[in-house]
């Protein structure tokens, strides 16, 4: 175990993942309803626009994306419609 700070809140804690304890709740929290989004609807647009839609920030959209294995699961639909990254998001299901 390592001590770390919270990629999400930014508190200190100790543990072999990158977010405190009460912070993983609330990932979870927004990983279903990124799920349950994407779901839905066809066209995601831009980050920010998902972000909206949702109410996750865009940090932590775009943190989802690259770390977490469910959502890379998911992300293997995305296109990248902008060299930059995601400004430009759809996903096929």
């Amino acid at each position: 175990m390592e001590f770390k700070k919270c990629s999400r809140c930014g508190s200190f804690f100790v543990s072999d993942g990158n977010i405190c304890s009460k912070c993983s709740i609330k990932d979870e929290q927004d990983i279903k309803k990124l799920k349950n989004y994407i779901e839905e609807n066809e066209n995601l647009g831009s980050l920010e626009e998902l972000s909206n839609n949702t109410g996750i920030t865009v940090r932590n959209l775009s943190r989802y994306i690259n770390n977490n294995e469910e959502i890379k699961n998911i992300s293997s639909n995305f296109k990248l419609n902008n060299s930059e990254g995601f400004n430009n998001i759809s996903v096929n299901l």
